[in-house]
């Protein structure tokens, strides 16, 4: 029997230009904004926090923050 994944929260594991997903789920939650980014959406992350970001705009301004 296969479960369905929608809905659910992913864990991944955040590399240098590629990630890792360590949970099934079909989503991860901005670490800045809360909103949810489904994992065909996601295209910013930073390894060095394990965070994952909405847009290229959130990532910049979280990294200037230092």
């Amino acid at each position: 029997m296969l479960m369905s994944q929608s809905g659910r929260l992913a864990r991944m594991h955040y590399l240098p230009g590629s990630l890792r997903q360590l949970s099934g789920g079909d989503h991860v939650i901005c670490a800045v904004s809360g909103e949810n980014i489904p994992l065909d959406m996601l295209r910013y992350w930073c390894a060095v926090r394990q965070e994952a970001y909405a847009s290229a705009e959130i990532s910049t301004r979280r990294h200037l923050e230092g």
